[in-house]
């Protein structure tokens, strides 16, 4: 499989997981949502407000390439966060068709990536002011790890809440191969 099937794998699983992360909590009272139960950034709705504020900025960081200006010209668009706990949205449903939005331009600009875009190099600063020059392939592999390992903050969450959200591994995703 190449690297941007395994792209494309990872997108997919994004996109499924979020899906099944927002279902789950939107069985819960706004009250519920918000609670500070103790994650690092306190609550499920600030921990899901995160992972959008990230990949947002991601996002806007693989557009300032030009090779990918094109096909993330709707990122572009959006105003960048300025701290990782920025809320984004209100409610839960502002910020669940936000991240439907987002997932859908991952998944669109995953579809475009060849193998030798996967080793340009992106250049940007964090908020601390550090540049950093790294290679797409490697911040991507970075990108869908860091959206696992909140999401992963965010199931533990919504079990502590009493709300099961089901299968989440990714080899659930993974298509049977012939022996």
């Amino acid at each position: 499989m190449s690297r941007t099937a395994h792209f494309t794998l990872l997108a997919h699983y994004n996109e499924w997981m979020n899906h099944k992360l927002y279902e789950a909590a939107a069985t819960l009272p706004p009250g519920e949502l918000a609670a500070d139960r103790g994650a690092f950034f306190g609550s499920l709705l600030a921990t899901l407000n995160h992972i959008a504020v990230a990949d947002t900025i991601w996002l806007k960081r693989f557009a300032s390439h030009p090779r990918f200006a094109t096909a993330l010209a709707p990122v572009t668009a959006l105003p960048t966060p300025a701290a990782l706990d920025q809320p984004l949205c209100d409610t839960l449903a502002g910020l669940r068709a936000r991240r439907a939005w987002l997932d859908q331009a991952i998944k669109d600009w995953v579809a475009t990536l060849d193998e030798a875009g996967l080793d340009a190099v992106i250049s940007y600063r964090r908020f601390n002011g550090e540049s950093n020059n790294r290679s797409l392939g490697l911040l991507l592999l970075h990108f869908f790890n860091h959206q696992t390992h909140h999401r992963g903050q965010a199931t533990t969450l919504l079990s502590q809440a009493g709300v099961d959200v089901g299968a989440t591994d990714l080899l659930v995703l993974v298509p049977e191969a012939e022996a």
